[in-house]
């Protein structure tokens, strides 16, 4: 059923109130708020499943918009604190709807309140919106109303959800500036090889006689790049989409993303992040009540290596047999020998749950200082690149100046 943001008049108080109204269409919106004393002078509709609009100004305004993972955490420790109090999951999610700015995510939890308030469990409600909350989310959401430690869950969930924002700010944040120096050393390149090189060029070319090697390469190059620019933009976007093309089928992704395991200093990087979501959410599960392979079952829906997801068969078929965990991760050869020897150790100690988190915890910060690494490597790389540039183009441009200088010369 579409749902309408709305401002209105309230008749007993003369204030202006905004909320939020299911109805099947704009007059039936209008007609229910006139029931409630309320006169309508705002009117947009909204709906997660894209109904299209009316012809209000506005329609589906609260339909579009991105809903990030601080939006997420934030919410979702609000409603935690509400459920500690002791107010009830409906009454919680009415103060979440007055609570929350955000217009997507206020009308969701909208909808996931009128679904409970009808009957359904919040993380069946949860689990019809998976763009807002991811399988994660909904699954321990279920087990902790199932097991009755709902509270604890959400406030796991939030740890969670925060984490993973502050690691991706605090990515963004660390490749920003190598990224620009990357993007401004292209422009400079792209800068000289067409506008300063061919008019440096022209002058020698006047002159006639026989430029050095280097000078004819470059001259060559510049040339070929102002004449045959949009072929190379044209090549790039053309290997890009048969790129594109290849990983979208399945037999492409799987053979991609084995090889992003090999590549050299991401290779690692991409092993430490899938091993740190594994044991985390593993860890997480487990602590929220589920046994062993039903957690599994959940983990697969947060992996995003379609090469590691096709060996985590084989890890679930052992468990199925009574085998430990450790083993079957161990022989699928994908995991850091730490990760495995650690899940031993709590293995033995019985507290699995804890050495899981604690291990997804050493992971995280091994992704950080990893990620420190490859920009302190990237920076002077760039610097070293554009160095050699430079030379090469100072030298192509001094070569037959200096020739010129030692034929006038000469004659004299």
């Amino acid at each position: 059923m579409p749902v309408f943001e709305y401002k209105a008049l309230s008749k007993a108080t003369g204030k202006t109130i905004q909320g939020v109204i299911d109805a099947d269409n704009a007059a039936t919106a209008r007609r229910k708020l006139r029931e409630q004393d309320l006169y309508p002078t705002y009117l947009s509709e909204g709906s997660e499943s894209g109904a299209p609009g009316t012809a209000i100004p506005g329609a589906g305004r609260m339909a579009r918009g991105r809903v990030s993972v601080r939006d997420i955490a934030m919410m979702t420790r609000q409603l935690s604190v509400l459920l500690h109090a002791g107010m009830p999951v409906v009454e919680a999610l009415n103060a979440m709807i007055d609570q929350t700015s955000k217009q997507r995510l206020r009308t969701v939890i909208f909808e996931v309140r009128e679904k409970v308030n009808s009957g359904r469990s919040l993380g069946d409600s949860l689990g019809e919106h998976p763009r807002v909350f991811s399988s994660l989310y909904v699954n321990m959401v279920r087990a902790g109303e199932s097991s009755g430690a709902l509270e604890q869950v959400l406030i796991r969930l939030a740890d969670i959800l925060e984490r993973q924002a502050r690691l991706q700010a605090q990515i963004f944040s660390t490749l920003a500036y190598p990224a620009f120096m990357g993007c401004f050393a292209f422009a400079i390149v792209v800068f000289l090889m067409t506008v300063i090189v061919p008019r440096i060029t022209k002058l020698f070319q006047k002159q006639g006689g026989d430029l050095p090697g280097l000078t004819k390469a470059l001259i060559s190059v510049s040339d070929f790049i102002g004449h045959w620019w949009f072929l190379i933009i044209g090549a790039v976007f053309l290997v890009f989409a048969i790129w594109r093309f290849w990983v979208s089928r399945e037999e492409g992704r799987l053979s991609w993303d084995r090889k992003k395991l090999r590549f050299p200093l991401y290779g690692s990087l991409h092993q430490k992040l899938a091993s740190a979501r594994f044991t985390r959410t593993l860890g997480i599960m487990l602590q929220s009540g589920l046994t062993m392979l039903p957690a599994l079952e959940v983990v697969n829906t947060v992996i995003d290596n379609k090469y590691i997801l096709s060996r985590m068969d084989e890890v679930k078929a052992g468990v199925r047999r009574g085998r430990d965990l450790a083993q079957p991760l161990k022989e699928t050869g994908l995991f850091p020998p730490m990760m495995i020897h650690m899940i031993e150790l709590g293995q033995r100690s019985g507290e699995l749950e804890g050495m899981l988190v604690q291990v997804a915890d050493t992971f995280d910060e091994d992704v950080r200082l990893t990620i420190d690494a490859i920009v302190a490597l990237i920076e002077p790389a760039i610097i070293i690149v554009m160095g050699m540039f430079v030379g090469t183009l100072v030298l192509a441009i001094l070569l037959p100046i200096f020739k010129m200088s030692t034929n006038v010369g000469g004659g004299h």
